[in-house]
């Protein structure tokens, strides 16, 4: 299967720049698989699409202020993304205009804090060590990493979800970006059950596909824990025959990996699951999730949740209706 299959034409102006106000005034895009129907609705609107008794599951990853800006002796400007924390003061980083940056290089973050480059990887990863080595310090001068696509200055707790605890993302998982806790209360009220789980977004679910075919593409892994009340709520609900839906494609990962282990009372590990059509999922009945990049693994995967002729009539409709894209863009509800 080809990458180019999965391109469309979006004009630059429908790249949200900014997050709507109130978060669940967002626009929602209703996808219904059996009829192939679409419907347009705001997204708080969604509280009519689920039924008591249907599981959200959330990823609760906060996203770190993972954005640094440097500076090298010879004058020369650099940024710093934070992917991995190796051990304290020491991560794997991705630096625009790494070329520059070689083993031993000294970069200037402060007069408090600078980092020299250990390793390059081949994957043209950088190792930084941090002087301090002290994370607190790092994570202080750090900015909401922001996609490249994003040129105004958002800040962070507003790149982040009203449920996000526990810190790890580069990224954030953006479906939830459009709850409030107004929203989740009105669910619960209703009798939806919500579970929470992890996945750390990494440089594998943002990084561009270079392949022109799409099998040989390979993510890079992401850690995940699913706790043991999750698997509970998930399996009670399967036992009821009632919906899993997953907040993000993230989430779907998530749930689709541990499909495909042995039965455990809880997960955890490192995930490079590959989500495109055609895939068996066994364990997500519905989707939230917002609208992806061309040729990214994202669209990829909604694609094999959806269709993918489906899924690309419904990207065309959301160009025509000038729905907004990307991280602060609309929602779609695949049902």
């Amino acid at each position: 299967m080809k990458v180019s299959e999965f391109d469309y034409e979006l004009p630059p102006e429908l790249i949200a720049q900014e997050p709507v106000e109130p978060r669940d005034a967002s626009r929602l895009m209703v996808l219904h698989r059996k009829t192939k129907k679409i419907e347009h609705r705001i997204f708080r609107e969604i509280v009519e699409y689920l039924e008591p008794d249907d599981l959200l599951v959330l990823n609760v990853s906060k996203v770190i202020p993972a954005r640094l800006y440097a500076k090298k002796k010879t004058g020369a400007h650099i940024e710093i993304l934070l992917l991995d924390r190796l051990e304290e003061g020491i991560w794997r980083c991705l630096v625009k205009l790494g070329q520059k940056v070689k083993k031993g290089t000294e970069l200037l973050i402060d007069n408090n804090l600078s980092a020299v480059c250990l390793d390059r990887s081949e994957d043209g990863t950088r190792i930084l060590e941090f002087r301090p080595k002290n994370d607190d310090l790092i994570l202080k001068k750090g900015k909401a990493p922001l996609p490249p696509y994003i040129k105004k200055e958002v800040p962070l707790d507003r790149y982040q979800t009203v449920y996000a605890k526990e810190n790890g993302s580069v990224a954030a998982p953006t479906a939830g970006l459009h709850f409030t806790p107004e929203l989740i209360e009105k669910l619960k009220e209703k009798g939806v059950e919500f579970a929470e789980i992890v996945l750390h977004v990494g440089i594998g679910t943002f990084r561009p596909v270079k392949v022109e075919e799409v099998e040989k593409h390979r993510m890079h892994e992401e850690y995940y824990r699913v706790p043991r009340e999750a698997v509970r709520k998930i399996r009670e609900t399967k036992e009821k025959g009632k919906r899993v839906v997953a907040v993000g494609t993230t989430t779907v990962r998530t749930l689709e990996t541990i499909a495909r282990l042995p039965e455990q009372e809880e997960y955890a590990g490192k995930t490079d699951l590959f989500i495109y059509p055609p895939f068996e999922f066994k364990m997500v009945d519905a989707l939230i999730t917002n609208f992806h990049l061309p040729r990214s693994t994202l669209l990829m995967l909604v694609a094999a949740f959806a269709g993918k002729d489906f899924i690309m009539e419904a990207y065309r409709e959301a160009v025509k209706r000038r729905y907004r894209f990307f991280s602060f863009g609309d929602a779609m509800l695949i049902l």
